[in-house]
């Protein structure tokens, strides 16, 4: 028996959706680990994870410019870099410095 696919429209929203949760869960668990951890955040880290999250659930998005990251992505690719050294930071790991610079 085949069961009808929803509508693109329909699965588009569902992707966004899904994209904006797991934007915010990833949010939360990088302030969560610098508490938890202990770790001094900047005040510019600090209010970037604020105004991050803040736009994630007005708009759905953090970014504007089709450019900059996936359609379908809720942060761009460098707000996503950002994030993961915050939570690299709040883990305690050493700061990547790029490529051959280790």
């Amino acid at each position: 028996m085949r069961t009808k696919r929803k509508p693109i429209a329909e699965r588009r929203e569902a992707d966004r959706a899904r994209a904006k949760r797991a934007a915010l869960r990833a949010l939360e668990r990088a302030k969560r680990a610098a508490e938890e951890s202990g770790a001094k955040l900047s005040a510019w880290e600090g209010e970037f994870l604020g105004s991050v999250e803040a736009r994630v659930e007005t708009y759905g998005k953090a970014f504007r410019d089709p450019e900059k990251g996936a359609a379908d992505a809720s942060l761009s690719i460098r707000q996503s870099v950002k994030l993961k050294e915050i939570v690299a930071k709040a883990k305690g790991k050493p700061r990547r410095r790029g490529f051959g610079t280790g």
